[in-house]
Formats: C-alpha cells, sequence, structure tokens
C-alpha cells in the first residue's frame, strides 16, 4: 500500500512537471514569435557571444535587432578571449542551424527558443521542488511567468548578451537547491540541475563570478532528501566541486586577453580592470558635480584632470589621452576607489542610491526590440509584458528608499524559513542581489541600467518565492 501510494504520488507529481513545463514553453514561444521575433540589440559588446560561437564580428553599438549573423566568406573562425555562458547557447543554436541549412549562421530564433525550453524547465524546478499544495504551487509559477517574461528581462534570452544565461542559471540553480532537499530521485535530479544552472551563471560574464563563493554555503546548508552524516556532506562537496572545475576549466578555455597597456591578462575580467575603474573614477567620483579638486586630491591625481570630468573611457575627450595620463596611471586601481568609498560615506550613498534608481528602472532605452525589416524606428522596444517592470519604475524615484526595504523583506522571509530550503534559497537570492548590485554600481561608472538587471532579476524571483505561505511544517529541514 505504501509503494501505491508512493507511486501514486510520484505520478502526480510528474503531471504536475509536465504541464508546468509544456504550458511555460507555450507562453514562452508565443511570446517570442507572435507577432514576430523580439531580443535585444547588440550594445557594441556581442562580438564577445558571438566570438564563442566560432563567429567573427566587429561592430559599434547597434539601433536594430539581427535575426541572424553570418561571418564573411573566408574568415577564420574567431578565438574568444572572454568567456560567457551565453556564447554556449549561441554555439548549440549554430549547430542545430547547420542541421537545417544554415551553415555557420547564428539564428537568434533557434537562440530564443533554445532559452525558452531552459527557462520553462527551470521553472518547472522551482515548483516541483516548493513543498507546498498544488494551487501554491501554481501561484508560484504564475508569478515567475511574469518575471521571466517581463519586457525588461525577455530580450535577452535571444540576445547577443551575457544577461540571459544569468537569469536561466539562478532559476535552475534555486530550482536545483529546492529538489536537492526532496526525498528520493527528485534529490538527485536537484543536484544535478543545481550543478548546470550554478556553471550557467557563475560564468555568464566576469560581474557573475561571484556567484559562486555564495551558491557554494547554500549547497551545503540544503540536505540530500534523506542522506546524513558523510553521504550528505559528500554529495555537496561533490556539486560544489563539479561547479568549481567546470568553471575553472571553462575559465583557463579562453585566450589570454589583451589590456589597454598591450599586455595579456591572466585572470578573467584583467583586460577591462582599467576600463572599468577608470570610468568609476570619472563618472561616479569625478563627475564636475562636486568639488573636483579635493576628490583629485584624495585619489592622487593633478588639478589639470579637472578638465576631464565626467568623461569616461569612450568620451571623445578623456584623461587616458593626456601626456601625464601614463605618469599617474598606476592610480587608477581598484585599491584607490575602494579606499575612497570606504573614507567618503555620504558620496558612496549618493552613488549607491543612484544605482538603485537605475536597477529600480529596469530596462535601458537604448536596446532596441526588433529587426530592422519590423519597420519600427531605431532603438524601438516592445512592452507586450510591462507588468514586473512597470512597477518597479513607479519605485525608482525612490531610489534606495524602496530598494532596501525590499532587500529586508526578502530578508525576513528567508530569517523565518532559516532551516528549510527554500530559506537557503531565499537567503542566497538575497545575497546574490545585495552583491550584483554593489558591484555593479561602484565597480564602473555606465550602463547602470544594464549592469544592475541581474540584481533586480534576482531579487524579484526571491520577492515571488516570498509570496508562499509561511508554513514551515511540510518543508524539509536543515540542521
Amino acid at each position: 500500500m505504501k509503494l501505491e501510494a508512493r507511486d501514486r504520488q510520484l505520478g502526480a507529481q510528474a503531471r504536475l512537471g509536465l504541464g508546468v513545463f509544456g504550458a511555460s514553453l507555450a507562453l514562452f514561444v508565443l511570446r517570442f514569435l507572435v507577432p514576430r521575433p523580439i531580443a535585444m540589440s547588440n550594445n557594441g559588446d556581442g562580438g564577445r557571444v558571438l566570438c564563442g560561437a566560432g563567429i567573427t564580428w566587429k561592430g559599434l553599438p547597434e539601433p536594430f535587432v539581427h535575426l541572424a549573423y553570418t561571418p564573411a566568406p573566408g574568415t577564420p573562425p574567431c578565438r574568444p578571449t572572454y568567456l560567457l555562458t551565453q556564447s554556449w547557447l549561441a554555439d548549440l543554436a549554430v549547430r542545430i542551424g547547420r542541421l537545417i541549412g544554415l551553415h555557420g549562421t547564428l539564428s537568434l530564433v533557434i537562440l530564443g527558443l533554445l532559452s525558452s525550453v531552459v527557462a520553462a524547465a527551470a521553472i518547472t524546478a522551482i515548483v516541483l521542488g516548493l513543498p507546498h499544495p498544488r494551487r501554491t504551487r501554481l501561484f508560484v509559477a504564475a508569478g515567475l511567468l511574469l518575471v521571466v517574461a517581463d519586457s525588461a528581462f525577455f530580450g535577452y534570452f535571444a540576445a547577443i548578451l551575457g544577461e540571459g544565461t544569468a537569469f536561466l542559471g539562478l532559476l535552475l540553480a534555486v530550482g536545483g537547491l529546492l529538489l536537492t532537499a526532496r526525498e528520493g530521485p527528485w534529490s538527485y535530479a536537484g543536484m544535478a540541475v543545481t550543478v548546470v544552472g550554478g556553471v550557467l551563471a557563475v560564468n555568464a560574464k566576469v560581474q557573475t563570478l561571484t556567484i559562486l563563493p555564495l551558491l557554494a554555503p547554500a549547497i551545503l546548508l540544503v540536505r540530500p532528501g534523506t542522506l546524513r552524516g558523510a553521504k550528505r556532506w559528500a554529495s555537496a562537496a561533490l556539486v560544489i566541486g563539479a561547479i568549481g572545475a567546470v568553471t575553472l576549466y571553462a575559465q583557463q578555455s579562453v585566450e589570454p586577453a589583451r589590456a589597454p597597456d598591450g599586455t595579456y591578462t591572466e585572470f578573467p575580467g584583467d583586460d577591462s580592470r582599467e576600463i572599468n575603474v577608470f570610468n568609476s573614477i570619472f563618472l561616479n567620483i569625478v563627475d564636475g558635480k562636486h568639488d573636483t579638486r579635493a576628490d583629485l586630491a584624495e585619489l592622487g591625481l593633478p588639478p589639470s584632470f579637472a578638465q576631464y570630468a565626467g568623461n569616461g573611457w569612450w568620451h571623445p575627450h578623456p584623461a587616458t589621452m593626456d601626456p601625464q595620463y601614463p605618469q599617474y596611471r598606476a592610480k587608477i586601481s581598484r585599491r584607490n576607489v575602494v579606499t575612497y568609498f570606504a573614507t567618503h560615506p555620504a558620496r558612496t550613498l549618493e552613488v549607491l542610491d543612484r544605482a538603485a534608481t537605475d536597477q529600480l528602472t529596469a530596462r535601458p532605452d537604448y536596446l532596441g526590440s526588433f529587426d530592422q525589416e519590423a519597420g519600427f524606428p531605431p532603438h524601438a522596444q516592445e512592452y507586450r509584458v510591462p507588468v514586473v517592470s512597470w512597477l518597479t519604475g513607479l519605485l525608482a524615484p525612490l531610489g534606495l528608499f524602496a530598494l532596501v526595504p525590499l532587500w529586508l523583506f526578502v530578508l525576513v522571509r528567508a530569517w523565518f524559513r532559516r532551516r528549510t530550503a527554500l530559506g537557503v534559497a531565499l537567503a542566497f537570492l538575497f545575497a546574490v542581489s545585495v552583491t550584483q548590485f554593489g558591484t555593479a554600481a561602484l565597480g564602473d561608472g555606465i550602463e547602470g541600467i544594464k549592469h544592475q538587471s541581474v540584481a533586480l532579476f534576482t531579487l524579484l524571483v526571491a520577492l515571488v518565492l516570498c509570496s508562499s505561505p509561511l508554513n514551515r511544517r511540510s518543508e524539509p529541514t536543515v540542521p
């Protein structure tokens, strides 16, 4: 009788999972293709994703989407110097395209459909991992669908930008953590999903490498099903080790990148370190809106650099063109920026408040949604599913006064569920949201809205999971 009851329960869970997956995928495909495909246009960095898919492409920011990228005849395959897991999906899309006659071409339609499959699978994993009644699970699924399908996020799935796989990886990682706490085969499936999601999210871009040290303790805190003692810790170590090993191999698989000084870099992101720090200094600190001479003195830069206040790395007249720049280049360092922000709390809060507004704004206005043949003007954007980003946009002018209460709400809910897998997942999402916010806010002075998208997406997923009732009696606990 117990076996029959267990079989019936597994059958019910399987039917729920298939239903959620099928409905989610159908909605995503309709969302993506009807009345015409939508994506996000290239901001100028898209060549990195294309390079990872073997396509050499050089170009400036574009107002329209290219639905297909075909390498020029005779052009050798590109050797990537920057790892983005969106390149893996793009490469898979190229391989699928070959099967239907698109030799060497990346079709964003195929890429978008692949991402839709992964997104539907991730939502299904979360729903199956929740230890709640069917009605509650379906309510959470509806909330997740609204977040994933929102116009601020959905276009990234069919884009040559890195954010799409960050979203997918985080969803899979959360689903994996929740499934791991279930008993029987669900637990082992959860470990596998966690590995896949962790690898995708951690390696989505250099900015997301900080997710790894946050995911590792979350994996340790979630007890795998009924495993106890050494088996429990061994399974967690295996999952962490798998994510770490794949990450190490993947990061070493790309070619060394050339930094602005002509040297080759050793670590991920070193080629853009000087650029990011430069922008943080001249756009966040020496911005021309404060005491410029005092700020330059604090940073150890000459007073003559006041003429470059507010001029970023790609400005027509940046400090890099100054004859004195090589003499003061050592001052363009992370340590200098961190020291300044640590000793000027008022300025730091000002920068963070502006970054909070950027985050809640949700969507940059320069990333178009359509290809040129669609007949829309340059940079035109679609707003078919604007619910979540419309709500955050209403809060955007409040900056930190809106963002901090949202963080606190998630943190409190995580605390009340602290001995459950859901509590661990909420704490993980909270930590990712805060760290991604700080990294983007203080570590770079450009594209604030786009660079805050991972932090916002993570926060919104956490808020949806917080909507489930505080009933811990049926939830697997962690020690």
